[in-house]
């Protein structure tokens, strides 16, 4: 029998263990520490049990001939390259971050892009780790993970099977959660695959296998919770018309409090697939069962 668990700070995380939910704030801050703080207590509101944010090094992820090309931001015309500074939190916002978090009691980590930024975010000391689904291929990335020793949570849009497996193969397997994905923002229904989920499920029987959605709406995400995925991670913000490329894609603090309460009744309402006669359906057979 498998062993399908992982334990973050002081959650486990498994088929056995309640859905554990991520709201991905990723840089639907734009650049704001009182906006960050804001969809963090959102998301505690909403009963998620974890945060996250991206961090990159923009010299590093940012293809050079992209550096100058101006854009339109919030800020004004800029170019690229200084949008993407301008998004980036560093030490002092992460600081702020990770005492608010502490002071609210929640889970924080991000999914670092570069190697830089896996350095950077480890002076927090955070209990879990993302790769995101473009890192899935930079090994070296993946190398610099494991060497933590820390739970990783591996997404796995734009991949294949063979990608993944090799992905799997240099970590250590009892240090990692798969995400099944897919990288369209937002991502249409029937591009959404969600039976993946039952497929990592039966290739990597002693890996917790969830769900990183990107999708409009909340269906799919509680389907992929009733498909058993034991972890599931959507994107958070505090209004899906503010700018940003992962706005649109989003959900709202009131929709993300649906998202985790339904959740619940789907865990409550799955049961063990014993099948067994309810004391509330005793009444029912001396009521209605013609043959006994």
């Amino acid at each position: 029998m498998s062993k399908r668990e992982l334990k973050v700070g002081a959650r486990l995380i498994g088929d056995s263990y309640p859905v554990f939910v991520i709201g991905e704030i990723g840089i639907n801050h734009n650049g704001s520490v009182d906006i960050a703080k804001k969809i963090i207590a959102g998301a505690k509101h909403a009963g998620c049990d974890a945060v996250k944010f991206q961090k990159r090094t923009p010299e590093i992820c940012t293809p050079k001939d992209q550096w100058n090309i101006e854009r339109d931001t919030p800020w004004g015309r800029m170019t690229y390259i200084d949008y993407r500074h301008k998004v980036e939190f560093g030490e002092y916002e992460y600081t702020q971050i990770d005492k608010y978090c502490k002071e609210i009691g929640m889970i924080w980590f991000a999914s670092c892009w570069d190697e830089p930024s896996v350095d950077f975010i480890e002076k927090f000391n955070p209990p879990l780790y993302k790769t995101a689904s473009a890192a899935l291929t930079d090994f070296s990335l993946l190398e610099k993970h494991k060497k933590l020793h820390k739970p990783i949570m591996m997404s796995t849009g734009m991949s294949t099977i063979e990608q993944i497996d090799e992905a799997v193969s240099i970590m250590d397997k009892n240090n990692i959660m798969i995400a099944h994905a897919t990288s369209a923002y937002p991502c249409k229904n029937e591009e959404l695959n969600l039976k993946m989920i039952e497929t990592l499920k039966q290739k990597y029987p002693n890996i917790p296998i969830g769900y990183s959605g990107h999708e409009v709406g909340l269906a799919p995400t509680w389907a992929a919770v009733a498909l058993g995925a034991c972890f599931v991670e959507r994107h958070i913000t505090l209004d899906r018309s503010m700018w940003g490329t992962d706005q649109a894609a989003s959900v709202e603090v009131g929709g993300m409090e649906r998202l985790v309460s339904s959740i619940r009744d789907i865990e409550s309402a799955l049961g063990d697939g014993i099948k067994k006669v309810y004391d509330s359906e005793l009444g029912q057979i001396k009521k209605l069962r013609r043959v006994k």
